[in-house]
């Protein structure tokens, strides 16, 4: 089984940067997908971003889209995500996730394995 360990996270003021990494122990397969999810205080965990390993197709939800870049270095089996102007929404626990299926998922369940997990905090 792939274990999957992000780091990255932080402190940033509004409009800051941050890049979180998700290392993978263990094959990938080409039919696999790597998504970031986040859970904010008191909220339920929302998907974030995914890209699939074949072809580093990408996916985000509208929140972030044009502020975040998710992308992979399929030689160190790595996947990052890459969070520009940041806002106080985006305090969250990030996560990254594997599925084993080739088709894009949006839902929790449909994850097969977790990271334990790396804190932003945004601050004005």
């Amino acid at each position: 089984q792939v274990q999957l360990a992000e780091s990255g996270g932080g402190l940033v003021q509004a409009g800051g940067s941050l890049r979180l990494s998700c290392v993978a122990s263990g094959t990938i397969y080409s039919n696999d997908i790597i998504s970031w999810f986040r859970q904010g205080p008191g909220k339920e965990r929302e998907f974030v971003a995914a890209i699939n390993w074949r072809l580093a197709k990408t996916w985000y939800t509208d929140s972030v889209k044009g502020r975040f870049t998710i992308s992979r270095d399929a030689a160190e089996n790595t996947v990052y995500l890459r969070m520009n102007n940041l806002k106080l929404e985006d305090t969250a626990v990030y996560y990254c996730a594997l599925s084993k299926s080739e088709y894009i998922s949006y839902h929790s369940s449909s994850y097969d394995n977790w990271g334990q997990g790396t804190q932003v905090t945004v601050s004005s």
